[in-house]
């Protein structure tokens, strides 16, 4: 059972009575009566909350971010009115709006209650339970019961990235010869002969189509197709860091999402790990426009821990996959410590045999404490931020001395970054 706002004001009534009319403290007695018949009388009228019929529609899935509504269906399957409040039990990391909801419905009739979601976490919102208040005809006291009605909806990442995904494809098609371009792909396969153009290398001149033709003829290239990309997310402490109000792994993640969709348009096969001190998450490599969807699927739900990676079971990881010479792009940090103490002696044998890109997102809070000069505190401020941007400086170079790619930029820019120099690697033959 449960009270309304107007027990309440039928209570307060009754105190004013009270205080009108005494009649040495009877009134008292009486005032406890009436509320205590009109709560009886209004609770024994009530609807049951049990017949009301429970069900589930609408959405399953969303991006971060994104609305999506989901219904619930109540049917009365009795014999009285049923005048009710409907909460749906959502976490508050749904953003479930709104929260209450009224129905009035005569037996046999149904109604269904829109509710919207707007996500602030990624992964699986599981929806709470449904609690039904059935209210008297009087409106003072109503009967309630919590009831299970199971939903789930999938909040997969936003995927902000792809709007960058037309300029790289258009790239894409400039390095494999379907659009003419002042460019030379170094890629190995042989793709076909053209005229001349200002700015082609002359080492690109074929001298005997040339000698059989009135014009200078050069030979177009076709970067490699069915490569193997392995994206390898960090999802450790370092990756837990807040940079531009979003964790680094976030950007992390939308950077792989776009390389996940570039690689595929340009024939090439994607695999993932999601790993800190053990393996969370893993996408197999395969062809076929289901690699996006299943990287989406396989991350959807992670979130980074606040423990140091193991750059040791990573490496031991990504060879056990890798059965052939590919790309390796691990998104981590430029962290001093975490870089010379967990990634530089384990990366070895993985240069070794591979391609290494280190990816990591620049943090622009640096840059902006760099420049400041306005009194002391920034002053120091500026210059313990000068020293993080040196040592990160080093680490790049010595990361770089051992043959890997290094790439860095801010969260807003990192993505396209990435894709670019994949891109780069790809138009050098280095795929």
């Amino acid at each position: 059972m449960a009270l309304t706002g107007r027990a309440a004001l039928l209570a307060l009534a009754g105190c004013l009575l009270v205080f009108a009319a005494p009649l040495d403290g009877a009134m008292i007695g009486y005032v406890a009566l009436v509320l205590l018949v009109v709560i009886t009388v209004d609770v024994a009228l009530a609807a049951s909350p049990r017949t009301a019929a429970l069900g589930r529609a609408g959405a399953t899935s969303t991006r971060l971010g994104e609305p999506a509504d989901v219904v619930l269906t109540i049917r009365n399957e009795g014999s009285r009115r049923l005048h009710a409040w409907i909460r749906d039990g959502w976490p508050p990391s749904a953003g479930a709006a709104p929260r209450l909801q009224r129905v009035d419905l005569q037996p046999g009739l149904r109604s269904q209650l829109t509710t919207t979601l707007t996500p602030t976490r990624r992964g699986e919102r599981r929806a709470g339970a449904v609690t039904v208040r059935s209210a008297g005809p009087f409106g003072v006291a109503a009967r309630q019961r919590t009831r299970p009605v199971p939903a789930s909806m999938q909040v997969l990442p936003p995927f902000t990235s792809r709007r960058f995904l037309p300029e790289k494809l258009a790239r894409l098609r400039e390095l494999d010869g379907s659009v003419a371009a002042p460019v030379r792909g170094q890629g190995s396969e042989f793709d076909s002969l053209r005229e001349y153009v200002v700015g082609d290398d002359p080492r690109s001149i074929d001298w005997r189509a040339t000698a059989r033709r009135s014009d200078v003829v050069v030979r177009t290239w076709r970067p490699e197709r069915d490569r193997q990309l392995l994206l390898v997310l960090d999802s450790g402490r370092t990756s837990a860091a807040r940079v531009g109000g979003a964790p680094r792994f976030d950007a992390s993640l939308d950077a792989a999402l776009l390389l996940t969709a570039l690689a595929r348009h340009a024939g090439d096969r994607v695999a993932l790990l999601a790993h800190d001190r053990e393996l969370r998450a893993s996408v197999d490599a395969a062809h076929g426009g289901g690699t996006l969807s299943a990287v989406v699927r396989a991350t959807s739900a992670i979130e980074p821990a606040l423990v140091e990676t193991d750059m040791r079971a990573v490496v031991s990881q990504a060879l056990r996959r890798l059965r052939r010479p590919s790309l390796v792009v691990l998104f981590t940090a430029l962290e001093p410590a975490a870089v010379h103490e967990g990634l530089l002696p384990a990366i070895g044998p993985l240069v070794h045999r591979h391609v290494v890109m280190v990816a990591a997102v620049a943090d622009p809070a640096l840059a902006a404490l760099r420049a400041g000069r306005d009194d002391s505190e920034a002053v120091y401020a500026a210059a313990a931020a000068e020293a993080a941007e040196n040592d990160r400086h080093k680490v790049t170079s010595a990361l770089r001395r051992r043959g890997v790619v290094v790439t860095q930029a801010g969260p807003d820019l990192f993505a396209s970054h990435v894709a670019d120099t994949y891109l780069d690697l790809k138009a050098a033959g280095r795929l």
